[in-house]
């Protein structure tokens, strides 16, 4: 019991889930990933959060120690599905602790790396990277017309409610409307509550037809903000499929610096932002870069997209010697921090949870304070 008797009310980890899944939605994650729920019920109540890019046993226990209910990682904790849980075993015993505990496990992987304001855009946003687009397309956000009718005097509230949703993106402007005056009928029935007019009597309203865009992965926001903007028992809209192209969506990303520096430079940056004591590079330090590649994770597979995509250098992890010498023998410079420089998408993650489920102060969010990097440089 809390604040003078009154008992703390806990939100389900299935809300959670479900607000942050409009920010990196499970379909964006690639076929072979194995993201969602790992182990335990999302129907349970939660009070602390705790972000971590892996699930190791030491994470696992930070999450006791501190009384976790739902640890939300980057890393899947059962990246390769298992056939038995054998708790002889690293892993069956991990799943063993969790489930002796309580403690839900959920992990967004590549779905995170894809979405917008994951982990490439992170990364990105650290270096200062501009003019930002996927390395690698993977489809395209389909667009969708919104026409909505509205009295004219919660016009203007209505149509800030669904732009601050996601509505009314063209390019660098926002929202971005179309309107047009004119006057809606309508007749109250019978077991109708109108905001305007009578039962049984046909009332004429003057009203804005408001137009705008929206992306498919907006509109359940979009059409949420409009319902509670809107001062009708019913509301009077419509939506259009458009063919219009909408945002490329994809893993990595290719941009440019706001202005041009050498390899030695750009590598101390990265080792700056990304919080990493040392990296790993190929090519003429003293070469100008100015458009770069970059990819969390591992992603020495993409060296051919990375130049093809007209950068200087590419910044991923994992390395591997031939695949270097190849990206030496055709020009492109690579810069390796490792794996791990993906924890900086965690404070981007409670950030998001804390502005997203902790409106009113009864959920916690933490950063995991272990450090699962697993090399030492000696």
């Amino acid at each position: 019991m809390v604040g003078g008797g009154i008992e703390k009310v806990k939100c389900t980890a299935q809300e959670i889930i479900k607000q942050f899944e409009k920010w990196s939605p499970k379909h964006l994650a690639y076929e072979w990933d194995n993201v969602g729920l790992q182990v335990g019920s999302l129907n349970k109540p939660v009070q602390k959060v705790m972000v971590t890019l892996d699930v190791l046993d030491s994470v696992v226990d930070e999450a006791i120690e501190k009384d976790v209910d739902l640890i939300i990682a980057h890393h899947p904790l059962l990246f390769i599905k298992l056939k038995q849980i054998n708790l002889d075993t690293p892993k069956g015993r991990i799943v063993q602790k969790l489930i002796k505990h309580d403690i839900t496990v959920y992990a967004a992987h590549t779905n995170l790396d894809v979405a917008n304001g994951g982990v490439n855009d992170v990364m990105a946003d650290l270096l200062n990277v501009t003019q930002c687009k996927p390395l690698i397309e993977s489809g395209e956000d389909d667009l969708v017309k919104l026409t909505v009718f509205v009295p004219e005097d919660h016009a203007d509230h209505l149509r800030s409610s669904i732009s601050e949703a996601g509505a009314g993106y063209i390019g660098n402007y926002s929202h971005c409307t179309y309107q047009l005056s004119g006057q809606g009928t309508f007749k109250p029935e019978s077991g109708a509550d109108p905001y305007i007019g009578e039962q049984g009597k046909i009332e004429f309203v003057d009203e804005k037809r408001v137009e705008t865009i929206v992306p498919q992965s907006k509109l359940a926001d979009v059409l949420r903000a409009m319902e509670e903007a809107h001062p009708y028992e019913e509301v009077a809209y419509d939506l259009y499929p458009l063919l219009n192209q909408g945002e490329s969506i994809g893993v990595g990303r290719v941009g440019n610096l706001a202005d041009s520096t050498t390899l030695r430079d750009l590598v101390g940056k990265v080792k700056e932002k990304f919080d990493v004591s040392h990296a790993r590079v190929s090519g003429d330090l003293d070469k100008k870069i100015k458009r770069i590649a970059l990819l969390g994770g591992s992603g020495e597979k993409y060296i051919h997209a990375a130049k093809r995509s007209g950068a200087e250098v590419f910044i991923t992890g994992d390395m591997t010697f031939h695949m270097t010498q190849d990206a030496m023998e055709m020009g492109l410079a690579v810069i390796d921090p490792g794996h791990h420089v993906e924890k900086v998408v965690c404070p981007k993650v409670k950030e998001y949870l804390d502005d997203k489920c902790n409106q009113d102060g009864q959920l916690e969010v933490i950063i995991s304070e272990v450090d699962t990097e697993p090399f030492k440089i000696l």
